[in-house]
């Protein structure tokens, strides 16, 4: 068994990244769905989708949960699916984030969700240009 892995994003974030990643790594290591957030979406109906997909995805080690932005509708649906201990939400996804957690898919839910953590922090930096000498 592994931890399944749900994506919520607002539109298709969640759909690029994980296809952009599973391009990258050549396969996904994971079981995976993903939940398509839009304007026009129906809160509730997108709630009862997710718990649907979250529940599907639990094989028994639990459910890795990643929106794009805390506070925002995906997240917002997400944390009314954390209803057992068996999902963790991690907010900000991002490809550095979303390829770490694929990296270390044979990892334990806590373990997957402190590497998604991580990946997340360590891939944002703020590189500068050197000035130029002349």
């Amino acid at each position: 068994m592994s931890v399944g892995l749900l994506l919520i994003s607002h539109n298709e974030l969640g759909s690029q990244l994980l296809e952009t990643a599973t391009k990258m790594l050549g396969r996904c290591p994971l079981t995976t769905e993903t939940l398509v957030v839009s304007i026009h979406s129906d809160p509730a109906l997108m709630q009862e989708q997710a718990l649907a997909m979250s529940r599907d995805l639990d094989q028994g080690d639990g459910v890795l949960i990643l929106t794009d932005m805390f506070g925002s509708t995906p997240s917002n649906i997400a944390s009314r699916v954390l209803e057992s201990d068996h999902s963790t939400l991690v907010t900000g996804l991002n490809l550095p984030m979303l390829v770490r957690v694929l990296n270390y898919a044979d990892l334990t839910l806590p373990e997957l969700a402190e590497k998604a953590l991580s990946g997340g922090r360590d891939g944002v930096l703020a590189v500068h240009s050197e000035p130029n000498e002349n």
